[in-house]
């Protein structure tokens, strides 16, 4: 095989330390003993470097590191030819580009620290490819003799003749803010940036017109969200790009952001979109590429697939028209009903009684409910009609008008908003905070596994990105002993594939051990995924809205999906939902017949 492999070595800058592990890594190199400089690491050196055409790929090197700083991949050999980014020696590098069409919506779908937002750089002209030459970068000659034949020559040709004009939505709406200097409110940014004659539209599509009046720094992350897309939809631009448009909205929220950045369209114009939301992509894009490979290694972006494909082979872990394999096992939506035993041991069944919860202007009203042991019920509806506030009052932590209604369960809450303020590792914080759960090998097999905490298991607290707080949160929460498990928005910062391996690791756990979840969940794929039954939120949002008793999901969706005015299908391959698309013969059909979503997979 190793006449059809090509070696990529990377080193870690963050964790590499030369002058503390005395060249560990130079010492057990067998290459280095037979007199060839495989591994470099002098006196001046900040991390080592590591020759990719010397390296035989014995995997020596990252055993014997004792900061974790080596990786050694094997790649097939055709990759290297298909190189279009590295950004240093022995660091990430980025095969292929994605292939954007004039007048269609392009989606971009993988794991986070993949190279999607590499991909996006160069697309938009300000990054340069060097097609792995890092150390001599071609000039843009050479650039386009590398692409001649594909859709990209043409594209790039557009790009330096033409002087295409590209805006990207950035991926981190949390940090607008920072960059707007003085006090500016949301009309008076808006109106600096009016290009379109859309504006009235974006602005009510977006539910942007009562906040027109606020300042920037006073938006929540949903507001900055839309308020971000609603500055990129209203200039007038060649090539528009779309990173994570679908964080911190709920769901009606989603499909008319997909829907206005539909709009946008034009026979000559891009629309490139990086989504997570499986749902969302596969109703705002037109064709899908799929991109894999190995975080913060190395990633390979895919030909353009149709959506269904795309989405079905991201999900299946395996590309046929290269033969290849990405991930070991597939993931798929099929529901599984629960057995006969599962059902029988669901004995004990616990009761909340009709509430209201009065907060300044806004008024929660809770139909009576109850719930039992090994269930998930998932909360549905739209940002600010009270679904934190019901997770709060059934965690005791807020109380009802009614003070003899205060709920007493012993519960486990997974915030909406994490911020780290541990000053330890997060193997600290589990042992302090879950010390038996953390021990037990079967929560470990079961949770802290999955979740992939091995690879930050020993670093700060406070470092850690939003997905990775994300999947410590869920590991915290699950490991505490309780009755009742709260879990606010898990896919929050997550990508599509973390998002499909916390859902499964909390049905498993919720299952196993026999308790019941209440989940907050504006994905539909996950929350599909998750529940056992639902409870559906109306009303008007931050006014009064009303919750109804926990239903079955068939039901639950139908009413919720109604008043989106959407309906959904599945996919016959993965059971996923999909939504269909306005007006098509399946939407009608369905609408007609008050069908708003299925459950079987026939569809």
């Amino acid at each position: 095989m190793s006449d059809k492999l090509t070696r990529i070595a990377l080193v870690n800058p963050d964790r590499c330390k030369p002058k503390k592990c005395r060249q560990e890594c130079k010492k057990s190199c067998p290459v280095v003993r037979m007199g060839k400089l495989c591994i470099e690491v002098t006196s001046a050196s900040k991390i080592a470097f590591i020759s990719e055409e010397l390296c035989i790929g014995c995997g020596i090197c990252p055993k014997k590191c004792p900061f974790e700083a080596i990786n050694i991949i094997n790649l097939p050999t055709n990759l290297e030819s298909q190189v279009t980014h590295r950004y240093s020696a022995n660091s990430f590098k980025l095969h292929r580009l994605p292939t954007p069409r004039p007048g269609q919506v392009l989606g971009l779908v993988g794991t986070n620290g993949i190279g999607k937002s590499t991909a996006l750089k160069i697309l938009a002209g300000k990054m340069k490819p060097n097609l792995g030459k890092f150390d001599a970068p071609p000039d843009w000659q050479e650039i386009l003799r590398h692409f001649r034949g594909s859709e990209l020559q043409n594209y790039f040709t557009k790009v330096l003749e033409d002087n295409l004009k590209p805006l990207i939505k950035p991926q981190y709406v949390d940090h607008i803010p920072r960059a707007i200097k003085g006090k500016q409110t949301v009309r008076q940014m808006l109106d600096t940036k009016k290009e379109l004659d859309n504006y009235d539209e974006v602005i009510d599509a977006l539910d942007l017109d009562v906040v027109m009046e606020r300042d920037i720094s006073q938006l929540s992350g949903g507001e900055l969200q839309r308020f971000a897309i609603g500055m990129s939809c209203i200039q007038n631009a060649d090539i528009y790009m779309f990173d994570e448009p679908s964080s911190y909205l709920d769901v009606k929220q989603r499909l008319n952001a997909a829907r206005i950045i539909r709009s946008l369209l034009r026979p000559t114009n891009y629309v490139i979109a990086v989504e997570h939301d499986l749902s969302v992509a596969d109703y705002l894009s037109d064709f899908i590429c799929c991109l894999y490979g190995m975080p913060s290694m190395y990633g390979v972006v895919t030909m353009p697939f149709s959506v269904r494909e795309g989405i079905n082979i991201f999900l299946d872990g395996k590309v046929p028209t290269e033969n290849l394999r990405f991930r070991e096992e597939s993931l798929t939506f099929k529901i599984a009903e629960a057995t006969d035993d599962v059902l029988a041991e669901k004995t004990r069944r616990y009761n909340y009684p009709a509430m209201t919860k009065t907060q300044g202007n806004f008024k929660l009203n809770l139909d009576a409910g109850s719930f039992t042991d090994s269930e998930i019920i998932v909360l549905l509806g739209e940002n600010g009609t009270g679904k934190t506030t019901f997770v709060k009052l059934l965690a005791g932590k807020d109380l009802p008008d009614n003070k003899e209604d205060a709920l007493h369960f012993t519960v486990s809450l997974k915030p909406q908003t994490i911020a780290p303020k541990f000053p330890g590792t997060v193997r600290e914080l589990l042992l302090k905070q879950i010390r038996a759960a953390f021990m037990h090998p079967q929560f470990n097999t079961d949770v802290i596994k999955p979740m992939n905490l091995e690879n930050i298991i020993d670093q700060y607290v406070t470092t850690l990105s939003g997905g990775e707080l994300q999947r410590v949160a869920i590991v915290l929460a699950l490991g505490k002993p309780a009755d009742i498990y709260l879990i606010d928005e898990p896919s929050a910062y997550l990508d599509s594939e973390q998002r499909i391996i916390a859902a499964r690791v909390i049905k498993r756990y919720i299952l196993h051990s026999k308790k019941t979840a209440f989940v907050v969940e504006h994905d539909i794929v996950m929350a599909t995924y998750l529940a056992d039954r639902v409870v559906v939120y109306s009303g008007t949002p931050s006014v009064e809205s009303f919750a109804t008793a926990p239903e079955s999901l068939l039901t639950g969706m139908n009413k919720f999906l109604k008043s989106l005015e959407i309906t959904f299908r599945r996919d016959p391959t993965n059971f996923r939902p999909r939504i269909n698309k306005a007006g098509s013969i399946l939407d009608t059909e369905q609408k007609s017949a008050g069908k708003y979503f299925f459950t079987d997979s026939q569809i």
